[in-house]
């Protein structure tokens, strides 16, 4: 499915990122997997040949540019990127948000994603073309309330997605991104469990999400079988927002 091609993963020491490496990798692909919490060193010694792990700050522009270059150093190309790394923050009615918590939830999630797309594009348009999965959330389109800088951050991602994608159509590069409802990762293991459970009774499938069926999509955006789908959100969260 993703034989010869090369993929470049934010976010994949755990969680829906490292079921994208998974599966990418399973598919075929060569793989860089990115994250800050060393945890992508053994997600890629688990998957072996065709694997690289890097040290990689989303935040920053310099180590972006480093895990692309990682990409074409190791494997002679590019053509896939999953900017997936994302933050919760501190949860709070938006009169109790600090400033820098709001910041920081803006820096991972939205920032990383742009900074992702910055330096992604020319090299996938200069080698004719490829595709970008951007990671949002049914939060980019319905309210979490104490979640507002996280909202804001996957509502920044869903209309950067829909924006570059209109402007890159036709140097070949397509750009979507998946809206995952509450999905079973460590970064919904630290919500209340009350609000697990509120989303948990609203949804009609009547349960959470697995990383795996978030990577599913993610893969299939990625693949040829996509070929005609660019700045479209596909929402993977057991009917949440249909009611």
């Amino acid at each position: 499915m993703l034989s010869d091609k090369v993929a470049v993963i934010t976010g994949a020491g755990s969680g829906i990122g490292a079921a994208m490496a998974e599966a990418f990798n399973g598919a075929g692909a060569k793989v860089v997997l990115a994250d800050v919490s060393g945890q992508q060193e053994e997600v890629a010694k688990r998957l072996g040949d065709g694997c690289v792990a890097i040290h990689a700050d989303v935040t920053k522009g310099s180590d972006i540019q480093a895990m692309l270059d990682a990409a074409t150093t190791h494997f002679g190309r590019l053509d896939i990127v999953c900017n997936n790394a994302g933050i919760d923050g501190d949860l709070g009615p938006i009169g109790q948000c600090s400033e820098e918590n709001y910041d920081r939830v803006m820096a991972v999630n939205a920032r990383g994603v742009f900074l992702g797309m910055r330096y992604a594009i020319p090299i996938l348009v200069a080698g004719g073309g490829g595709s970008i999965i951007n990671t949002a959330s049914i939060a980019s389109t319905v309210a979490f309330p104490t979640m507002s800088p996280y909202c804001a951050s996957k509502g920044a991602i869903l209309m950067m997605t829909k924006t570059a994608a209109a402007e890159y159509a036709g140097a070949g590069v397509r750009i979507n991104c998946i809206c995952p409802g509450v999905t079973q990762t460590a970064l919904v293991q630290r919500l209340p469990a009350a609000l697990i459970d509120g989303a948990v009774a609203l949804t009609p499938m009547g349960r959470v999400g697995q990383p795996d069926e978030m990577a599913g999509a993610a893969l299939f955006l990625a693949s040829d079988a996509a070929s005609f789908i660019t700045g479209s959100a596909i929402t993977l969260d057991g009917g949440y927002t249909t009611l």
